[in-house]
């Protein structure tokens, strides 16, 4: 059986624990380094093999993912399951299509991330999509870490680890935060 995805996780350095500024602004004592993980083509194989697998019945012609986390997990999926990929990135601070990537009118898309919070990333995705005539039929992340806050996306919403870590808004850090000079280890 393979060994659990927190397990990989921890082995690998990629669940790192202090105070974190996460991408959506809030803070947390734990933060989801994928990178670190996924650095390992054979465990970003497993990793994202099994997240292909859990939406391997969702009819969808191309897999879609948000830069820079998602790229590896969106080139991983798509490879599993025989799709082809493309990624949207930063430009002037919001995410567009480049490189000459295109989405066909009626193309429906599988959004493939690395870790989910609120969901930002992931809606801004689909709205590209949906902006350039296609449709999302599902988002697939390696982690959701969305606690009593999952983002509604109005398709499928599948995760190979869905935890609930506490996350704080700046102005309501707890006692042994504040004593912790916060990081931003993120992608940007």
């Amino acid at each position: 059986m393979p060994e659990p995805i927190v397990e990989l996780f921890e082995r690998s350095g990629a669940l790192l624990r202090g105070h974190f500024i996460l991408s959506s602004g809030l803070h947390s004592r734990e933060y989801f380094q994928c990178a670190l993980v996924l650095q390992y083509a054979d465990l970003a194989a497993q990793i994202c093999g099994e997240l292909a697998a859990k939406l391997r019945d969702v009819a969808c012609d191309s897999v879609i993912s948000p830069a820079l986390g998602g790229i590896i997990v969106g080139q991983e999926v798509a490879r599993h399951l025989g799709k082809r990929h493309i990624f949207a990135e930063k430009e002037n601070g919001k995410l567009v299509l480049r490189r000459g990537f295109t989405i066909r009118s009626g193309e429906r898309f599988l959004v493939a991330e690395d870790v989910v919070t609120r969901g930002g990333k992931v809606q801004e995705t689909i709205d590209i999509v949906k902006q350039n005539g296609g449709s999302v039929v599902a988002v697939g992340s390696i982690v959701d870490r969305s606690g009593e806050h999952r983002p509604n996306f109005g398709c499928r919403f599948e995760s190979l680890v869905r935890l609930n870590v506490e996350a704080f808004s700046p102005d309501q850090l707890p006692p042994d935060l504040v004593s912790i000079p916060a990081v931003k280890p993120g992608s940007k």
